[in-house]
């Protein structure tokens, strides 16, 4: 297997810096828009084998250094009963909304392996045809639960955070159910095949400090240490991460993905040998630049890191709709070419 990434996390020595892309199979692609005409989003992620060509794409395009299992971070939501809706237009959304008090406790999980077992069978197909390392993935329990009450993405989060200020005893043992039936959905996903887990707490940039160490933290914790007792590496992801790198050092993941405003050498410096980074090209620069400027950025951002250990090259966020596909390429390219 071309290891690179799993060498990077180790902080081992690599003949270059692994590079690959949150949302590397997704809407920028042509081959995915194909696919996409043929079949509602709702049945490509459900279906194993539509889910397995796309999740393999990206190695046929790119020829990236890891593949990640093309899901969605709210498909948990459906061991609690839920359902998960993908609109032709905007992003999807849970329903129906937990909105009271007495649903966030009569709230209980399925077996996992009962209700999602199309992205076992998806990361068992995928395994056999990759030589790099294979992501699993899920939300952080604080994203999951927030999506779970407000429905979908929301600038303000007014429900979510009424929650977390009038009844944050609740709040905290619903963040527990959704935590353990994270940990179970991610073995499930380790022992299907998956070499390496990201978290993507997406929206715990919202919180105050105070809630992010109580709130987001000790959840994302307890998933961290779960995983390690199996030796399987987890990158936790959350917008603005570059202002809570050493909380989220604090919990011991074997790297942290930054965003696009994190300074990823003095991060790097700040934090020592013990947690790789991931990151961090601007994905809006990305979609918006010309070819020699992503050649120019990435090969600045590679001068800058020269000879630092623990790093994966990466975006701040995943890869926005609408990107050239060739920017895209000539990143990946611009990485490899580049000698550490």
């Amino acid at each position: 297997m071309r290891d690179l990434l799993l060498q990077a996390l180790r902080f081992e020595e690599v003949e270059r810096l692994p590079v690959w892309l949150m949302r590397q199979a997704g809407r920028y692609m042509p081959e995915y828009q194909a696919l996409r005409e043929k079949h509602s989003l709702w049945k490509m992620f459900h279906d194993p084998e539509i889910a397995a060509q796309v999740t393999l794409l990206p190695r046929d395009l790119l020829d990236v250094d890891a593949a990640i299992l093309f899901s969605d971070i709210l498909v948990l939501a459906e061991v609690f009963g839920l359902k998960i809706v993908f609109p032709e237009h905007g992003g999807p959304y849970v329903c129906p909304f937990i909105d009271s008090v007495e649903k966030m406790k009569s709230l209980k999980a399925q077996p996992v392996a009962d209700i999602l077992p199309y992205v076992a069978q998806t990361l068992k197909i995928v395994k056999p045809q990759i030589d790099v390392p294979l992501f699993g993935f899920s939300a952080g329990p604080f994203t999951l639960a927030s999506y779970m009450i407000e429905g979908a993405g929301r600038a303000s989060f007014v429900k979510t955070k009424f929650f977390i200020e009038s009844y944050p005893l609740e709040f905290a043992k619903f963040l527990d159910k959704i935590t353990d039936a994270t940990i179970e959905y991610l073995i499930m996903q380790a022992k299907a095949g998956a070499d390496l887990i990201q978290v993507f707490d997406s929206w715990a940039n919202v919180l105050e400090e105070n809630q992010f160490k109580e709130f987001c933290l000790p959840y994302l914790q307890k998933i961290v240490q779960a995983l390690k007792k199996l030796s399987i590496p987890v990158i936790v992801f959350c917008r603005d991460s570059h202002k809570y790198v050493h909380e989220i050092a604090s919990i011991g993941p074997s790297a942290i993905s930054i965003d696009e405003k994190g300074d990823m050498l003095k991060i790097r410096q700040q934090l020592g040998p013990e947690v790789a980074l991931q990151g961090n090209l601007s994905a809006h620069f990305l979609k918006e630049a010309s070819r020699d400027m992503v050649i120019a950025e990435t090969e600045r951002l590679l001068f800058v890191l020269k000879g630092q250990k623990g790093l994966i090259m990466n975006l701040g966020h995943g890869v926005m709709p609408g990107t050239p596909l060739e920017n895209v390429r000539v990143f990946v390219q611009t990485v490899q070419n580049f000698k550490a």
